[in-house]
Order: C-alpha cells, then structure tokens, then sequence
C-alpha cells in the first residue's frame, strides 16, 4: 500500500536521480535539506509527507510579469527564437505558460496537471494552494496552468514563466497567489511596461503588486524593469521625457534604484523619421538587450546559489523569528490556561459553599464525617476531585489551544512553516504546561542545526570552487608543440 510517506520517498530518489544526471553539483544539497526536514518534522513546523526539497524549484527559474500587451511574449519569442506564444495589441494568454527544453519539434501545450503533479515543477501541488484561497479552484488547475516545451538551446537547463497580463481589479485571488509564488521562487523576474501607456494611471495594478512588493525584499537585485516599445516614442523623438515619467511613476512606489531598460521589437517597429534616429534607438535596445540577455544567462549559476543560500536564509528564520514566534503563542496559551484554572477553582470553590448551604450544615457534616471515616472513603472523595480538577483543566487546555491555533498562520516565512502545528504540537495532553522551550527545540536540535548551517557553507565554497579561481591554480599550461623536423 502507498502511504503519503513512501510516496514523498519516491519523489526524493527522482529527484536524486534527475541531479544526478543533469546538475550533480547539487546532488549534496539534498541529504541537508532531509536533516533540516527531520527537525522540523520534531517541532511540528513540517508535516511528515512534505520536504523541504519539493517546496524550491530545482532547475533555474526566470519569470516575465507585466501588464497586458507590454510585449511580454514577444519577447519570449524573440529571445527563444521560436514562434512559441500568441502575442498581439489584446490580452491573447490567461494562463501561466511553463517553458522548458523538449526533444520535439513539435510545440504542445500540456495541461496544468503536468505540472501540479510533478515535483522537479514549481507549481508541484499548488492546486492545493489555489484551493486554500478560492474553494472550488483547485480542481481548475488547467485553468490557470499549462507547460509548453521547445527546442530553443536558450532555454535548456533552465525555465521561462509567461505570466497573463497582470491587471489586479480583474484578476481573481488565486492569480495573485500564484503571481507571489512565481515571484518568491525564481532566480529573475522581468517586469514589464508598456512605453505607449507610461502614465501611473496604467501602472497602478503594476506597481501596487509588483514593484511595491519587491523594494523592501532581500533578493530585490533579481528584480529588471523594463520599459518596452519605446520605438512608440519615435514620432515625437521624446524617448527621454517617457522614460523620465516612467522613471517617476515607480519611485512613487518606493523604488528609488535599481536598473532599468528600454527595449522594443525591431521586427514591429514604428517608422522612424530618418537613418539617424533608427541608428539611435537600435543602438540602445541592442545594448539593453544584451545587458537583460546575459542576467538571463547567468541565472543557472545563481541557482545553485540561491538553492544553497535558502538553507542559511531558513536557519536564521527559524532561530530569529520562527522560534519565538510559536515560544510567544504557547506563553500566551499558558497564561490564558492558568488563568482560566484560578477562575475554575474559585468557581469550584463558590459552588462547594452553595452546595453547603443548600444541603444545610448537619447533612455537610455528615458527609464529612463519612468521607474521613475511613481511608478508603477519603481517598475516593480525593480522586474524584482530582479527576474532577483535571478533567476540567485539559478541557480548558484543548479549549484554549484550539482558540489561538485558529489565529496563528499556518504558513510562515518563505518556506511556508506551519507554525500553527507547531504550537498545537506544544499543547498535546503529555506536553507540560511549564516548558521552557518549544517541543523538538531542545539542545539536540541547535546542535544538528548549527551542523546544518555548516553544511550549507560547505556547499557555498564547493560552488565558489566551481566558479572562481583567486589563485589562478586553475589556469592550464598549453604546452608547446614540439619543432617539426
């Protein structure tokens, strides 16, 4: 029988099989990311049949977001080389579009559940997401997915996500959700603007879920912003005022630095006025395209980068935010839970003096007389008050765990960690109500993390090994060919 467990089992050895194959540089990534699930496994913050291997994606992952008819897909098709996606003036595609290597020359588009059900994908499970957020969506899956393969070299070892023009008053919850998770996972994200329409008033859905998200991140380096069809501008030759107002529009949204492109299809150009003017305006798209060309170019070495980095990066929000955000929710559980005893024994104890008047005082006395006449009767009048006691108490204690569990996300950080069983975890009937730590936290743990952490260098310094060469150790002596007689 095939248990969640041994499915998960499954899905790791073809993972391993596949960077065996492809990327055996990362292969030893893998065995840290399954010491790294066992502790959380102990803390509650990962459920059994998950890893964190299936929640990253494996292969470099670039994505194009935008507004509608921004020219994203012309662009996809003009970097591949290949007719792969509709594109024109109208919305043409309201369907994430996966782009990878195929054999085939023949282009398919293949169904959402190609990628939901397979783990190497980023959207592995996600109609469980989709669910999460609109009920009924997930079974829709091929509503809002779908894979195309091609045999552009551009593409090999890597994939290219075209997102549907991104228009939020329009779009439904679930396309944003899956627009997020496009963005926490990819190594490049390309967010595109329509130079025929730079006014803030056709960016606000842009900037408001796009740029204004990425200026405060971490990885916002990842982030280019490209303005595209600027040959729209060549009528008036004001490529400069357009750019400027663009330029504007996004630092309102907080986005001060950062580079930024001009490019347009030359295939689609507008007339220009003279040789001069084209000479120019080539000039420019051709220098930024290259620039955007050879980010896309680097992504596969940083990917090893960044699938090592999320190690340290999920170290440091387990020991600075993770733990003590479950330590607080149990102290809050705990405080509520003593509480709640010293009101149920005050209420226990005004009930025992209305029970005493109510019965009079000669029957309480015989009572008394009869529970202390023998040591059998008070040990019995002792257990059911203390069974009555705890009874109540652990009905108190489930009660209230219940309560605050309702309020604590069950998805936390980038990892997503259930930091809702996590606490529920620290709340079971034989956890003590005085821990001092969360459950599995203990000093065990921080040692196998600390090792974790270790690890994780290890694999950063293989990979600078692989990379770059200070010492020039690596430079190879041509040798000379010997005189020829």
């Amino acid at each position: 029988m095939t248990t969640p467990r041994k499915a998960l089992l499954r899905r790791l050895e073809t993972l391993e099989a596949h960077l065996k194959a492809e990327h055996p540089t990362l292969l030893p990534v893998v065995p840290t990311f399954r010491r790294f699930d066992k502790v959380l496994y102990r803390m509650g913050l990962l459920p059994r049949d998950q890893s964190l291997a299936t929640r990253i994606p494996w292969w470099p992952m670039i994505s194009v977001l935008g507004i509608f008819s921004a020219g994203k897909s012309s662009f996809i098709n003009r970097y591949l080389g290949v007719p792969l996606q509709s594109s024109g003036n109208q919305a043409v595609d309201d369907k994430f579009t996966v782009i990878c290597y195929g054999s085939d020359d023949r282009v398919d588009a293949l169904p959402g559940t190609a990628l939901n059900a397979d783990p190497r994908f980023p959207f592995y499970r996600i109609s469980d997401e989709i669910e999460k957020v609109a009920a009924g969506e997930g079974k829709r899956i091929d509503s809002y997915l779908q894979l195309k393969t091609c045999t552009s070299p551009k593409v090999k070892g890597k994939i290219i996500i075209d997102s549907p023009g991104f228009d939020a008053d329009d779009q439904r919850r679930s396309i944003l959700r899956l627009t997020d998770h496009i963005i926490d996972l990819s190594d490049l994200v390309l967010i595109f603007f329509d130079a025929r329409r730079p006014e803030p008033g056709a960016m606000h859905d842009t900037l408001g879920h796009l740029v204004a998200k990425s200026v405060p991140r971490a990885d916002s380096r990842k982030f280019i912003y490209i303005l595209n069809q600027i040959d729209s501008t060549a009528k008036e030759d004001n490529p400069e005022a357009v750019v400027g107002a663009w330029q504007r529009a996004i630092a309102q949204a907080g986005l001060v630095s950062g580079k930024f492109y001009g490019i347009y299809n030359k295939e689609l150009a507008a007339p220009f006025e003279n040789e001069a003017q084209r000479a120019r305006y080539e000039a420019k798209c051709d220098a930024d395209l290259a620039e955007i060309e050879g980010r896309m170019a680097e992504v596969e070495i940083g990917r090893g980068y960044r699938i090592v980095g999320m190690v340290e990066t999920l170290v440091n929000e387990l020991e600075g935010e993770v733990v003590p955000f479950v330590r607080d929710a149990v102290l809050k559980w705990r405080r509520q839970v003593m509480t709640g005893d010293v009101i149920g024994l005050g209420v226990l104890a005004a009930l025992l003096v209305a029970l005493v008047f109510a019965a009079g005082f000669e029957a309480t006395g015989a009572f008394l007389s009869w529970a202390t006449g023998t040591p059998e009767n008070l040990l019995a009048v002792l257990a059911g008050l203390v069974v009555a006691a705890g009874g109540a108490h652990f009905w108190l204690r489930g009660f209230l765990a219940r309560r605050i569990a309702k309020t604590l996300p069950e998805r936390f950080g980038q990892m997503e960690l259930d930091t809702r069983g996590a606490f529920l975890t620290n709340t079971t009937f034989f956890r003590s109500l005085f821990g001092a730590t969360p459950a599995g936290w203990g000093r065990g743990a921080k040692k196998q993390v600390f090792a974790i952490r270790e690890s994780a260098a290890k694999h950063i310094q293989m990979l600078n090994d692989l990379y770059t060469d200070p010492t020039g150790k690596k430079v190879k002596t041509v040798e000379k060919e010997p005189a020829k007689a």
